[in-house]
């Protein structure tokens, strides 16, 4: 039985799921949406969620464990058929990501199910992906559409007519 045992095993080792786990969300830094597996992305999805939140406080101890969990691997484009170093994963996360997401208080990245099935296994598929920043909380939403019981109102209504006509009263006494 598994009582109380987190995680997935992928059908990996250890090293092999710390270095896959490194890999994908290297690579989500990175391009900020990938395909993957449904396994592996949620796997991967609260190792991205620390870090980002890591680098939200953007302080030296902060990169320097973010570069522990992650390693810092470089950001390379290919421009006219050479290679061009672009910065790392690291700088990224902390220069880009960090500050993106300072007012948010978590919830980074999304899965998206694909309707794809990987060639070969037949693999569900899933996008995981960055949420742009402008997207709103579902919290704000729902507390701004919130709708009051009508007889809420009208005992509100009832109260600011009685405040109203008590003001009145006690102006026309004072003149």
């Amino acid at each position: 039985m598994r009582h109380r045992v987190a995680g997935r095993h992928l059908s990996r080792t250890s090293e092999h799921r710390l270095a896959l786990r490194r890999n994908v969300v290297a690579s989500l830094i990175e391009h900020e949406t990938i395909s993957t597996t449904i396994a592996k992305a949620k796997e991967a999805q609260a190792f991205a969620e620390k870090l980002i939140t890591l680098a939200k406080y953007g302080t030296l101890s902060a990169r320097r464990r973010a570069i522990a969990l992650l390693g810092d691997r470089d950001i390379i484009v290919y421009e006219d058929g050479k290679a061009v170093k672009k910065g790392t994963i690291i700088g990224k996360l902390f220069s880009e990501l960090g500050p993106r997401y300072l007012d948010r208080p978590g919830g980074y990245t999304r899965i998206i199910r694909l309707s794809l099935r990987r060639l070969g296994d037949n693999g569900q598929l899933v996008l995981l992906q960055l949420i742009a920043p402008d997207e709103r909380l579902a919290k704000e939403s729902k507390t701004t559409t919130k709708k009051r019981s009508r007889r809420k109102t009208e005992e509100t209504a009832q109260a600011k007519e009685e405040t109203k006509n008590s003001n009145q009263t006690e102006v026309s006494g004072q003149q």
